[in-house]
């Protein structure tokens, strides 16, 4: 139950982003030192208690819930990340009295990664003051290439308004530089150059441009990826900025969670800037005119004529004035024609940012089953909101375990009453098994969807937890063996929309790297936490958790919607995948055992380092 002390500081009047917009010259360091040092001193683990009515009346006085009162599921959850605020106020990456909030969802995504950064690029040309855009893995991609050239028009926008955009974006680099601080400006030399792809000053006039890098050495990643533009929209995303063969997910939040975004923005940014005084989310929305009719400037046509000899992007130059006009387009995109019908669109699609194009295997699509790769999931009104993420963790080994993001996701699975759905790429995380056998044990119903083979290398070193074959045979041993538990747990593979089988990640043809927990149909958290080790004990990570029976129904429709893991996907008794002979899937490697982890498990972590791996 949330201590009095907590219940202060989620009280307060006073956040690191109100503070920091008053005067952007102040690192925000220094002011999550002025506001909280000497708070640090409780144990978070000593305050986790079973649920009870009186701790959910306690959290309810800690956040803003808006015109909804919160469940007594997202309200337990609450309470138990709020503990974590014991042992460090900072622990959620976001300021206490913001990380109970609430708002609205217009949009869900959940489509490959071109139709992810597709929604970003077209906030990006509607910004008016400023954008934060922070993410894990960048490289040279049709996602890198969409941004750009966002960037383009922005500046184009912008010069014809007569303002000016201040636009701050952060990616993880792992380096020798970071030995002497984990923030890292990068040089307009280097995030030109083609490793990066971004526009330089003269290209982007009136875009005040600034790139930095963030790595905790030796393991904490900045695993967070998400954007917020004006203070008055966010985008929670799962994927990285690089090309691949994934299924990814983002939503799309408006009203006073943004300001909880924007907070978390700022801390993580940790630099001193100018801005512009940032208006909250909840006095006004994002501008009507965008400015998408002005003319074309000298240095945007200059910009747009260098590049003329590049492959064409997908509508490249195709920016919609609002979310329907988006959800229009999107529909048009991914319906059947003359020439096509709905599995091969789907197809086609797919194949755009995978490294390796295949043909397809899975049964046709009817009328009404197309893919959707943006959702409505618009409420009638603004429903309750809280962030759920967690801090950097730089060393070896799972002291930093408790954590906003790990407590609110072991509370939904410890008070869940009828079901679990959870999609991650990869689960395995040790205290997440014997909470979801548990779970079982109590007669919930466990359905979790993982994608075959993800980052097995890296996941095979002793102390990572092991790849998905070897968590899932773990898990189904713990379980009586003639008990009902077994049949209360659905363990799947994922398998694309277009085909009829899971297929292994290292072929780089069909992965999925979407987020998701949902605990009985109501409470979900979304994000960029994976249920692996690295997620649970080292990233930093950001997550949203959102309580709303009709948003998460949208979730769970979308998400067998737009794949086949629900109807190809589910695992043997034994915890693999087989095929109707009784097969491991192609890429199946087995348990290496102590030894053969450690070899293979070493060269796993080393491609996840270069950026080839699976973050």
């Amino acid at each position: 139950m949330p201590s009095d002390r907590v219940l202060q500081l989620c009280q307060d009047t006073n956040t690191v982003s109100s503070i920091w917009a008053k005067d952007t010259t102040k690192v925000p360091d220094k002011i999550i030192q002025q506001l909280y040092s000497g708070h640090a001193q409780g144990n978070a683990k000593a305050f986790r208690q079973p649920a009870s009515e009186e701790a959910q009346n306690k959290a309810l006085k800690c956040g803003r819930w808006g015109p909804s009162t919160p469940s007594p599921l997202f309200l337990q959850a609450f309470t138990d990340a709020l503990n974590c605020l014991e042992a460090d106020p900072m622990s959620g990456v976001v300021s206490p009295p913001l990380m109970g909030s609430h708002g609205t969802m217009p949009l869900t995504v959940i489509a490959p990664l071109a139709d992810v950064i597709r929604h970003c690029a077209n906030l990006i040309v509607r910004a008016e003051r400023q954008v934060f855009f922070i993410t894990c893995a960048w490289s040279p991609s049709i996602a890198q290439r969409l941004v750009h050239d966002a960037l383009l028009e922005l500046s184009r926008r912008s010069v014809a308004r007569g303002k000016h955009v201040q636009v701050n974006l952060m990616y993880d680099g792992m380096s020798m530089a970071h030995l002497n601080h984990s923030h890292n400006v990068v040089s307009c030399d280097k995030y030109t150059s083609k490793a990066i792809g971004l526009p330089g000053p003269q290209d982007i006039p009136n875009v005040d441009l600034t790139v930095v890098s963030l790595h905790k050495l030796p393991l904490g990643t900045l695993h967070a990826k998400f954007c917020v533009v004006d203070g008055k929209v966010a985008a929670i995303m799962s994927n990285n900025m690089q090309d691949n063969d994934n299924l990814e997910m983002m939503t799309h939040v408006e009203g006073p969670i943004v300001d909880s975004v924007y907070d978390t923005a700022v801390i993580t940014w940790n630099q001193a800037c100018k801005s512009e005084k940032k208006q909250p989310a909840s006095e006004d929305g994002l501008p009507v005119d965008n400015g998408q009719n002005l003319p074309p400037t000298k240095a945007t046509m200059n910009g747009t004529i260098a590049r003329e000899k590049e492959p064409k992007l997908p509508e490249c130059s195709t920016y919609d004035q609002d979310v329907e006009a988006e959800l229009v387009r999107m529909r048009e995109k991914y319906s059947h024609s003359e020439s096509e019908s709905n599995l091969q669109v789907v197809n086609r699609q797919l194949n755009i940012c995978a490294k390796e194009k295949i043909d397809l295997t899975g049964p046709e699509i009817p009328e009404g089953d197309e893919f959707r790769a943006y959702i409505s999931t618009a409420t009638s009104q603004p429903v309750p909101m809280a962030m759920v993420s967690r801090r950097p963790y730089a060393y070896f080994g799972s002291k930093d375990e408790c954590v906003p993001q790990n407590e609110a996701w072991l509370s939904l699975i410890r008070n869940a009453k009828q079901s679990i759905f959870i999609q991650t790429p990869d689960l395995n995380a040790a205290p997440l098994l014997p909470a979801m056998a548990s779970a079982l044990k109590r007669g919930v119903e466990v359905v979790y969807y993982v994608c075959f083979g993800y980052n097995d290398l890296g996941e095979m070193i002793p102390g990572q937890g092991g790849t998905n074959e070897q968590a899932a045979i773990s898990l189904i041993n713990s379980l009586p063996r003639d008990g009902p538990e077994r049949d209360l747990l659905h363990i799947y593979n994922y398998v694309a929309k277009d085909q009829d089988h899971p297929i292994h990640h290292r072929f780089k043809t069909r992965s999925c790297h979407i987020k998701l927990l949902i605990a009985d149909g109501c409470v979900g958290i979304q994000g960029s936490g994976n249920q692996d080790t690295q997620s649970w004990f080292h990233s930093q990570e950001v997550n949203i958790m959102v309580d709303s029976r009709e948003i998460c129904q949208k979730w769970r429709e979308a998400i067998d919607r737009n794949q086949n893991t629900g109807r190809f996907g589910r695992v043997a008794k034994d915890g693999i995948w087989r095929d109707q002979q009784g097969n491991p899937g192609a890429g199946y490697s087995g348990n290496p055992g102590f030894l053969g982890g450690l070899v293979k498990g070493t060269i796993g972590m080393v491609l996840k380092a270069e950026g080839l791996g699976g973050f």
